[in-house]
C-alpha cells in the first residue's frame, strides 16, 4: 500500500481527551520510576543489568532468541560469547549505552547518533538505505504490507525532518509521551536502514525520554510489552498508515509506558531488597572483605569473574579470587567453570531476572 509519510509536526491534533487522561497516568508511573532509580547507590547497576534484559526482549521481537544463561555467561570484554544470539544481544546493549552517553553529553538525539546506534547493532556502516527494493511483508503469507520510501533522498529528507522534530521542542506543544509515540511511528515508517530498524527505533524511544528529562538513566524498556502484544503493535502501526488512526496507536504506547514503568519499579525494589540482604550477610559473615564496591560488582553482573573484580575494584588478581571464593563459601555466589575460566553466579539476582522473564512470557 502507498502511505505518504507526513512531515512533522503533524497538521492534526492527535491529543484527544482520552489520550490526555491516559498520558497523565503514564507520567505518574514514569515519575515514580525516575524517583526510585535515584535510590540505587550506583546507576551502572541498573544500566548494565536492565539494558541486557531490554536487549534480550527487543531482539526477541526480531526472532533473535537466547537465554539469560547464555547472556550472562558471555564475556564482552574478551569478545567471547555463549552463542551468536548472545553476541547480538550484547551489541544491542552496547548501542543503547553509547546512545545514552551521547544524549547525556550533548542533550540532543541526532541522526549521527542514530546512525552509530544502528551500526553497532548490525556491526556494519551501511548507513541509510540507498537502493530501492525494501518492503515489509507478512511473515506467514509473504504479502507486502507496506512499502517505505524507496528514494535515498526522500529517506534523508524525512530523517532530517525527524531529527528537527526530536530536538526542537518549539515545533509542537504535544506532550513528550505523545511525541515519543509519533517519533516511533515516523521512524518505523521511514524504515531508514536495510536492517536493525526495529531495534534502533526501540532504543530511540528510551533515549528520547532521557533527553526530555523524564528519566535520568535508560531503564524504561517497552520491548517486553511490545513482545507480549506483537500482533497489536504491528496492527496499530499499520492502522495509522491505512486509516490515520492515531488515537489507538498513542494509547497503546502510553499503556506500554505505564505498565512497563510499574513492572520496572517492582523489579528495582526487589533488586534493592536483594542488595540489602547480601550487604547484611557480607557484613556479618565476611566483615574483612565487605565493601560497597564489591557489593556493587555482584549486582552489576549476574555472572561475575575475577577479571571484573580486578578492573572495578583495582585490586590484585589473587585478592579478587580470594574474595569470590569466600562469597561462594557463604552461598552468595555459585562457581562455574566454563572453558579455562571460572564464572561466579549471583544466585538470587539471576533467579529474580529469570523469573521476571518467565512470568511475563507466560502472560
Amino acid at each position: 500500500m502507498n502511505y505518504s509519510i507526513p512531515p512533522l509536526p503533524l497538521k492534526i491534533d492527535v491529543e484527544t481527551r482520552v489520550v490526555l487522561k491516559k498520558s497523565a497516568v503514564a507520567h505518574r508511573a514514569l515519575a515514580e520510576l525516575k524517583g526510585i532509580t535515584a535510590t540505587i547507590p550506583n546507576e551502572n547497576i541498573l544500566i548494565n543489568t536492565l539494558s541486557l534484559q531490554e536487549a534480550k526482549d527487543s531482539s526477541a521481537i526480531e526472532n533473535i532468541i537466547t537465554t539469560h544463561d547464555e547472556i550472562y555467561r558471555s564475556d564482552v570484554l574478551n569478545q567471547q560469547f555463549a552463542s551468536i544470539a548472545a553476541k547480538e544481544i550484547y551489541s544491542y546493549s552496547t548501542a543503547l549505552k553509547h546512545g545514552f552517553e551521547e544524549v547525556k553529553k550533548t542533550g540532543l538525539l541526532t541522526n549521527n547518533t542514530i546512525l552509530k546506534i544502528q551500526s553497532i547493532i548490525e556491526e556494519n556502516n551501511a548507513g541509510f538505505r540507498k537502493l530501492p527494493g525494501t518492503s515489509l511483508k507478512n511473515d506467514v503469507t509473504g504479502q507486502v504490507i507496506y512499502t517505505p520510501p524507496q528514494s535515498s533522498q526522500e529517506v534523508i529528507d524525512l530523517m532530517n525532518n525527524l531529527e528537527r522534530f526530536i530536538n526542537d521542542d518549539s515545533l509542537s506543544d504535544f506532550d513528550p509521551l505523545t511525541k515519543m509515540a509519533i517519533i516511533h511511528h515516523q521512524f518505523e515508517s521511514i524504515h531508514p536502514f536495510y536492517d536493525g530498524n526495529g531495534r534502533t527505533g526501540r532504543i530511540i524511544n528510551i533515549l528520547y525520554l532521557v533527553k526530555q528529562d523524564l528519566l535520568k538513566i535508560p531503564v524504561l524498556y517497552l520491548s517486553r510489552f511490545i513482545n507480549q502484544k506483537k500482533v497489536d503493535y504491528y496492527s496499530l502501526l499499520q492502522s495509522v498508515r491505512t486509516d490515520n488512526v492515531w488515537e489507538d496507536w498513542i494509547l497503546f504506547v502510553l499503556e506500554g509506558v505505564e505498565k512497563t514503568s510499574l513492572e520496572t519499579i517492582e523489579l528495582i525494589k526487589n533488586i534493592k531488597v536483594l542488595m540489602q540482604k547480601s550487604k547484611h550477610r557480607m557484613r556479618k559473615e565476611l566483615p574483612n572483605i565487605y565493601s560497597q564496591d564489591i557489593l556493587n560488582n555482584l549486582f552489576r553482573h549476574p555472572y561475575t569473574k575475577i577479571e571484573f573484580v580486578v578492573n572495578e575494584l583495582g585490586i590484585h588478581r589473587n585478592t579478587a579470587s580470594k574474595y569470590l571464593e569466600e562469597l561462594v563459601g557463604i552461598g552468595l555466589l555459585s562457581k562455574y567453570k566454563l572453558g579455562k575460566e571460572n564464572f561466579y553466579l549471583n544466585n538470587a539476582l539471576f533467579e529474580l531476572l529469570r523469573n521476571v522473564g518467565q512470568i511475563e512470557e507466560s502472560d
